[in-house]
């Protein structure tokens, strides 16, 4: 439901394209029956803020799982924490086709994505033709 990830997402995915033209539910933590209703995605996008908070038993076998979260808790380590995502990672990974890692799966993307932006933006403010792949 947030409009940094939840609306924007939805929209992308509901436009009506060749390639396209999804069906889209949106959920939340208190969404009723959400285990049903994840479990029937072939594509279950998780940004709810929750460490973990998708379990295995949310997943069906051959899902797509993209794991947007990203949430410090406390660990045994040097940093004294450690990254997790919204997915349990090591629940769901056997039953998911593809996921997404935390750190490391949507993050990175995340940051090409913004330095490709900023180029293509600063050649237009410059209105200087910027060839970008």
């Amino acid at each position: 439901r947030s409009d940094i990830v939840g609306k924007p997402l939805a929209n992308l995915l509901l436009q009506k394209r060749d390639d396209g033209n999804a069906t889209v539910t949106v959920c939340h933590s208190r969404t009723d029956y959400l285990t049903a209703k994840t479990r029937g995605a072939d594509i279950l996008v998780a940004a709810a803020g929750r460490p973990e908070f998708i379990d295995g038993e949310m997943v069906s076998e051959g899902t797509t799982v993209v794991d947007v979260g990203v949430n410090r808790v406390n660990a045994d380590t040097e940093k004294g924490y450690e990254l997790v995502g919204d997915v349990d990672y090591g629940a769901v990974e056997p039953k998911a086709d593809y996921i997404t890692p935390v750190p490391g799966g949507v993050g990175p993307m995340t940051r090409a994505m913004l330095l490709y932006n900023t180029v293509k933006a600063a050649g237009i403010q410059e209105g200087i033709e910027v060839e970008l792949p």
